[in-house]
């Protein structure tokens, strides 16, 4: 055999292309960390591109602007994907069972993501998925216009009726919860100042390339 002519075996077409799933799919499986400055929208959206041209796909379809989104996101998960609420304990010191079902970005119980999966027949939306959740808050905050009359833009009474429910807020379950009226005023307050942020970047957010789409 001659050395000099030896030729490196190429893989079969179908090995390359399971190789690169399966790598796809472990990269995928990654979740993103929180951005590193959660207050700015610009920031947020420079780091994390494909964020939102999902919220902008969310606003596209139910109207609940990109600002109004994420600033409910903020209040309920500060952007991490695996949020759950804290456990209770049992005889003060004994980890017990979590209050409520809520998981994910937007902080969804289990009942009411359910309901989402099934009138948008968005079977596979996952909670700890960006996208999946802004299209959540979406859904729920044109459900809220629909039914409470509601304005979409209004960050906070769609923040009151997000955490007490349709019904919860019908009732003004709120009106005795002045630490729950304190957040909205927060969400209210950040959603502002996330619109007047987007005003002067959303012109400049990248695209995202094909292989980020899967990154991220």
């Amino acid at each position: 055999m001659q050395l000099g002519n030896y030729q490196k075996p190429r893989l079969p077409l179908a090995i390359k292309f399971i190789a690169l799933s399966l790598s796809l799919s472990f990269l995928s499986g990654c979740a993103p960390a929180p951005p590193q400055n959660m207050s700015n929208i610009c920031s947020i959206f420079q780091q994390y591109p494909k964020w939102y041209w999902e919220a902008l796909d969310s606003y596209k379809q139910w109207g609940v602007p990109v600002s109004v989104q994420l600033a409910i996101v903020h209040a309920e998960s500060h952007f991490q994907p695996g949020a759950r609420p804290p456990r209770t304990t049992l005889l003060g010191f004994i980890p017990w069972t979590r209050p409520t079902s809520a998981y994910g970005y937007a902080q969804a119980v289990d009942g009411t993501w359910l309901n989402y999966q099934t009138q948008t027949s968005r079977h596979s939306a996952d909670r700890d998925e960006f996208g999946d959740a802004t299209d959540f808050i979406g859904w729920y905050g044109y459900t809220a216009n629909k039914k409470l009359g509601i304005s979409k833009r209004n960050a906070y009474q769609l923040y009151l009726a997000y955490h007490e429910g349709i019904n919860g807020y019908a009732a003004g379950t709120y009106r005795d919860k002045p630490w729950l009226i304190t957040i909205a005023q927060n969400v209210q307050y950040q959603a502002t100042a996330y619109r007047k942020q987007l005003h002067y970047c959303k012109y400049s957010i990248p695209k995202p390339s094909l292989w980020n789409l899967w990154l991220m």
